[in-house]
């Protein structure tokens, strides 16, 4: 198991709630365990917002809550904390979710014959397209040729390998 990596916990913050979470979740590291009315001051985020962030972040395991209820109102307070040991689980999570659509990827350019025309702004088309449209192309009309997808399928080939490493698979 990684020990806590505060690059990490940022980098991931960023991808789950963009930067209003990672505002958050620095102002849970400087307070410790609080409130979303001290997040929010904190922050200077409105409320509303800081808690959408926090339940959001709390989906993914990066921050918890205690909920006690305060004597004189009767309201629920929630406490929310960080949880930075699970960043680690998150991130290996997105991984094997990429590392899987990576797989169906390579999958579907080993299986298939792709054609193009010469314009790089038009699409590669599958064999069995490419003959219905009797090999021109349906964006610019122009002749299509034998796509090479072997550099493609190197590439995906290669990230596959580096994210297999990097779970240890």
């Amino acid at each position: 198991m990684m020990p806590f990596n505060k690059e990490l916990l940022t980098k991931a913050t960023e991808i789950i709630g963009g930067e209003d979470a990672v505002k958050l979740v620095e102002a849970i590291r400087s307070l410790g365990e609080t409130t979303d009315d001290k997040i929010a001051i904190e922050t200077g985020m409105r409320l509303n917002n800081v808690r959408k962030i926090l339940y959001r972040l709390s989906n993914y395991s990066i921050v918890s809550s205690t909920r006690s209820r305060d004597p004189e109102s009767g309201w629920f307070i929630f406490k929310w904390r960080l949880q930075p040991d699970q960043i680690e689980g998150y991130v290996q999570n997105v991984k094997k979710r990429i590392l899987e659509k990576l797989k169906t990827r390579l999958k579907y350019e080993e299986d298939h014959e792709f054609y193009s025309c010469s314009n790089p702004s038009c699409k590669r088309v599958v064999f069995e397209d490419a003959m219905e449209l009797i090999f021109h192309c349906p964006e610019c009309r122009q002749p299509l040729k034998h796509f090479d997808k072997g550099k493609t399928v190197e590439i995906l080939r290669k990230r596959i390998e580096e994210l297999k490493n990097e779970s240890g698979e």
